[in-house]
């Protein structure tokens, strides 16, 4: 098998390491891939910060062109992107076909930003001392940003740090998670056919015991990490004064109401708890249902997560397959067997077959249980009972993350009290908290991260207002 090269300053570069790719499902080798040495690490960094003045000043037509042509690349070559990311990361087919087409439009609606992002003129003689004065605000790149991306959206979640970069005229450089590195290196393929000067992006798959250092480097004034919370939070702590954004984890609430479209929130709740094996930040984990709906809920719930189809990812009608790794689903395992032990039910699944957890759906689990004050990241559902909507809110707001909640009603009331009252970053009526569309602000509070992706917020956190003001004019 070839081996796969990185991306250095924009050509392809080899190192005198490789790293092994494997297929969690079966352990096939994917692809092996080329490993930087220290010393080709310091030269895309070099080559980033020689960059960017002129990076800033990049046309933007030059920009936007840039990132329309890789979104029409990423769609020619879409069969074959999902394939990669089925193999490398275990993801079904389904999903990894959603995956390359949110990566399309990731990158669409970034080119289509980039040419909307402009000044803006604020007149200053609302005041007589500011008489002939007249405000230009623009937003200026803070510098080159480093981007730490993580295994479950080993595409999409790239091109959230690397679309809105190339949008505000910011070299950046890669370090993609080890164990899924092969789709940012393809991305870095496509990159490599634009106009884009040489020092504008590297794709350095280097082991995670090497980023602190690129995280240290001052020539890297802008740190996105998309990860763990641990993680997150130590990369903050390590540079303090560097402009840190955090992606970071949840338990996910989905609360239904007694008026709701039970079919509905039970199909969507099944489905959602279980894709991509759970290995998402806002896949449902905890199920909060008013105890006037309950009974029935679970009495549709069940019959849907029993009929998700778990197997091989390549096969096409695959709904759920392996995690990342099969120590991930010991994890998960034992996180089950804890909760049962200090009194949960299982209702569905709780087995395990090497990485495949079966979706599982839990009940009766104490509050302190890790399955509920925990990030999960596999296919496990908590349900919990509760009186009503006061209770309900109550128990989404008992956690120490706040990315996004879903509230299945009817109600528009009940719809606006939980947009000012759930402390989470995104409220989703009527569907479950995995809904995320591209271009929203998407983030959340609490321990769920700093910052916001989605196009527009990441590139206004790309950058820093910059005022110039006029004087001595007529107005």
């Amino acid at each position: 098998m070839d081996v796969r090269p990185f991306w250095l300053a924009g050509r392809a570069a080899t190192g005198e390491a490789e790293l092994t790719v494997t297929n969690p499902h079966d352990g096939k080798v994917v692809a092996i891939c080329s490993v930087p040495t220290e010393e080709q690490v310091e030269q895309a960094v070099a080559a980033a910060e020689a960059v960017r003045a002129q990076a800033a000043a990049l046309p933007v037509h030059v920009r936007a062109d840039a990132l329309a042509h890789v979104s029409r690349r990423l769609a020619e070559r879409a069969d074959e992107l999902a394939t990669l990311i089925s193999r490398e990361n275990g993801k079904p087919m389904m999903w990894a076909r959603g995956e390359v087409a949110r990566a399309v439009s990731t990158f669409r609606f970034a080119a289509e930003e980039t040419r909307r992002f402009s000044g803006d003129v604020q007149r200053l003689d609302t005041e007589p001392g500011g008489t002939g004065r007249m405000a230009y605000v623009t937003r200026v790149p803070r510098g080159p940003v480093l981007a730490i991306t993580p295994f479950n959206f080993p595409l999409n979640l790239v091109a959230h740090k690397v679309a809105p970069a190339i949008a505000v005229g910011a070299p950046v450089v890669v370090k993609p998670a080890p164990a899924t590195p092969v789709s940012s290196l393809v991305l870095g393929d496509i990159l490599a056919e634009t106009a884009l000067p040489e020092g504008m992006f590297s794709v350095l798959p280097v082991p995670n015991e090497r980023a602190a250092a690129l995280v240290d480097d001052p020539r890297l004034p802008v740190v996105s990490f998309t990860g763990s919370g641990p993680v997150g939070y130590a990369l903050l702590d390590q540079v303090p004064r560097k402009h840190v954004t955090l992606e970071l984890g949840g338990n996910a609430a989905a609360v239904v109401l007694a008026d709701a479209d039970l079919d509905w929130a039970a199909s969507r709740i099944a489905v959602f708890g279980n894709y991509q094996a759970g290995q998402s930040c806002i896949a449902v984990q905890r199920v909060i249902v008013e105890d006037a709906a309950y009974d029935r809920f679970v009495e549709r719930l069940l019959p849907a997560v029993q009929a998700l189809v778990t197997g091989d990812p390549g096969d096409e009608k695959t709904q759920v397959g392996p995690l990342v790794s099969e120590a991930a689903a010991e994890r998960v395992e034992q996180w089950i067997a804890e909760a049962v032990a200090a009194g949960g039910r299982l209702l569905a699944g709780g087995t395990r077959e090497g990485a495949t957890i079966a979706p599982t759906v839990l009940t009766d689990v104490p509050a302190d249980a890790k399955v509920n004050r925990e990030e999960v990241f596999g296919p496990v559902m908590v349900l919990s009972r509760v009186a009503g909507v006061d209770e309900a809110f109550a128990a989404v707001n008992d956690s120490a993350y706040g990315l996004q909640a879903g509230v299945f009603t009817r109600s528009l009331d009940v719809a606006f009290r939980a947009n000012r009252e759930l402390e989470v970053g995104g409220v989703i009526v009527g569907d479950v908290p995995s809904y995320r569309a591209d271009q929203m602000p998407y983030g959340g509070v609490k321990q769920s991260g700093i910052g916001r992706e989605g196009l527009r917020s990441a590139m206004e956190d790309f950058t820093y207002e910059k005022t110039m003001v006029l004087t001595g004019l007529t107005l």
